[in-house]
């Protein structure tokens, strides 16, 4: 089996790692850097859980292989925090609920930043259209719907 090493910004510092030719990105996360916010849940890059972005787009990384993640940016759920402050779609989901077990969270918070990104103030229907991507099997949607918008408020304040 054929392994390489690659150099990447994640969460806006350098790393290393040492990767098989096979291993998907979601596996190099949790197993190089400990960093278990990308899930992987249906492997097949239909439901979001495992959403990164790189170099700025969400990407499902169960299908992303880990090699081509060489020379980008990577950003989890985990890097969107400034030390101790939150950013606002984190804040924003907590202080909605937007959630109840929680597995598919750091996916929508990503879709969120990008949505937020491209869209400073989207209405409802473009908020459902941008995250229809993304699956929560608990059925929270009313309450990310909410969040996206608070987040939008928020991010408009600051």
């Amino acid at each position: 089996m054929s392994r390489h090493t690659i150099n990447f910004t994640l969460n806006g510092r350098p790393v290393t790692a040492d990767v098989g030719t096979h291993q998907n990105l979601t596996e190099v996360l949790q197993e190089s850097f400990g960093l278990f916010g990308a899930r992987e849940s249906c492997g097949q890059g239909l439901c979001g859980c495992c959403t990164v972005l790189i170099d700025g787009a969400a990407v499902t990384s169960c299908l992303a292989l880990a090699a081509f993640a060489d020379g980008s940016d990577v950003q989890t759920v985990e890097g969107l925090a400034d030390g101790e402050e939150l950013s606002p779609e984190q804040e924003a989901f907590i202080e909605i609920g937007a959630f109840q077990c929680g597995y598919c969270t750091p996916g929508f918070v990503l879709m969120t930043r990008q949505l937020l990104d491209e869209n400073p103030d989207p209405d409802d229907d473009e908020i459902k259209h941008y995250l229809s991507g993304n699956l929560c099997r608990c059925g929270a949607y009313p309450e990310i719907v909410q969040a996206v918008r608070l987040a939008g408020e928020k991010r408009r304040a600051r």
